[in-house]
């Protein structure tokens, strides 16, 4: 039993003295395999932690534009969309109704008041006229028996020889037939219009539209369309809308006398096409808009103002003079308010609030803020900040060909450091090119 025994125990001791040995060597493996993965990773991020951090976008020059505020004169005006308005319209209607035997117009022709411009068939109104004529020819004849008998009658009532009645009844029929007389002689006045009438003639200088009717129709006065439709082109004048608020300072200007230019823009308000002055404006305001019409009187000499053309109305009421102008480009909105943005003398920027006057087109008055001589970004402003470093275009522009020549970058002429093994040397050769 004792020698059974023995040899189980020897079993049993064996995995004993085994298992620790195997496991041990199992973890130093995996250890040293962990050691070897760690230090690669180190190995590779060693250069980059040594590598010098890249400068932020912030920190590099920003490239912008830049003005000088002045010292000058703003023009304080009113700007509003406004339409052409031709200041005589004429729509060319028979007065009387008949055949439209021609027409003595062409398109687009310029007439003048009381030019022919068409004429409708005038036998039958010479016909009238004629008939008119003859009515009062007769019942002048008849007018002038009844004053003969008249007259016979009063001789023979002086000498009672003819009864008080019939020299009564005599001077009431003289009477009635110098009335039929004067009716007849309105007669032969209407049929003489009518018959001027057809010889249609241009009521005022101006220039002809496209023609609505041809010649052989019959044509009445009723005709909506008319036989054309006349413009008047010169003088010519602008409508244009100006709110509520300013129409105090625009009467006061007109009460004293001032005439106020105004000057007509093309539809993207950059062509100037012509100048006039202001006329007048309206009686009362547009409560659903709270604004007033204001009417311009051009003269239109070069004739680019068309009726029903829109433009862009400028009102010159008042002038600023020795004021700080800006660009209105260098106008920034944000969370100060209205601001700019100010060059340093150290090529950096500062923000500065600042108040507005008058803007005129691309000129504003700087009220405060801003002084005569500052400098000013109007260009690239959407990627500054408080205290960026910039770099003016302007100054690089005006540079002379040999100064820009001096500013060019010269040539590397270091030689090239020898190639970079692996190893510690690496990081040595970022820090020179550091």
């Amino acid at each position: 039993m004792d020698q059974l025994r023995e040899p189980e125990e020897r079993i049993v001791e064996r995995p004993e003295l085994t298992r620790p040995g195997s496991r041990s060597g199992w973890l130093w493996f995996v250890f040293v395999v962990l050691l070897a993965i760690a230090g690669g990773l180190w190995w590779q991020r060693l250069p980059l932690a040594e590598k010098p951090p890249a400068p932020s976008r912030a920190e590099q020059p920003v490239s912008v534009g830049a003005a000088t505020v002045q010292t000058g004169n703003i023009n304080v005006t009113v700007s509003a969309l406004g339409t052409v308005t031709s200041m005589n319209t004429v729509v060319v209607r028979p007065q009387v109704s008949g055949l439209l035997t021609q027409v003595d117009f062409q398109e687009g022709q310029d007439v003048k008041k009381g030019d022919l411009l068409a004429q409708i068939d005038p036998r039958p109104f010479e016909a009238a006229l004629q008939q008119a004529q003859g009515q009062l020819a007769r019942d002048e004849a008849l007018l002038k028996g009844a004053q003969v008998d008249l007259k016979r009658y009063q001789g023979l009532a002086a000498q009672n020889a003819v009864a008080r009645q019939t020299l009564d009844t005599q001077t009431a029929l003289v009477g009635q037939y110098q009335g039929t007389v004067e009716a007849d002689k309105a007669l032969v006045e209407a049929a003489t219009v009518n018959l001027g009438y057809c010889r249609i003639l241009s009521p005022l200088d101006g220039r002809t539209g496209l023609r609505q009717i041809d010649p052989g129709n019959y044509v009445t006065p009723g005709d909506p369309a008319g036989i054309v439709v006349i413009t008047q082109i010169q003088p010519i004048s602008v409508l244009f809308t100006v709110p509520e608020d300013q129409l105090p300072a625009i009467s006061q200007r007109v009460q004293q006398g001032a005439q106020l230019p105004v000057t007509a823009y093309d539809r993207t308000g950059t062509t100037k096409l012509a100048e006039g002055v202001l006329q007048t404006f309206d009686s009362q305001i547009d409560p659903s808009t709270g604004t007033i019409k204001l009417r311009a009187f051009f003269d239109n000499a070069n004739r680019i103002l068309y009726p029903n053309q829109f433009v862009n109305a400028v009102l010159l009421l008042n002038e600023h003079k020795n004021v700080a102008v800006m660009p209105t480009a260098a106008i920034q909105h944000g969370v100060p308010g209205t601001f700019a943005y100010v060059i340093n003398s150290n090529d950096t920027v500062t923000v500065r609030k600042i108040a507005l006057g008058a803007i005129d087109r691309e000129r504003a008055e700087v009220v405060s803020g801003l002084a005569p001589g500052d400098r000013v970004v109007v260009d690239g402003a959407d990627k500054l900040r408080e205290g960026a470093p910039v770099r003016v275009h302007e100054q690089e522009q005006a540079a002379s060909p040999a100064q820009a020549q001096q500013d060019l970058p010269k040539p590397d002429v270091t030689p090239p450091p020898p190639e970079r093994p692996q190893g510690g040397q690496r990081h040595g050769g970022n820090r020179h090119t550091k």
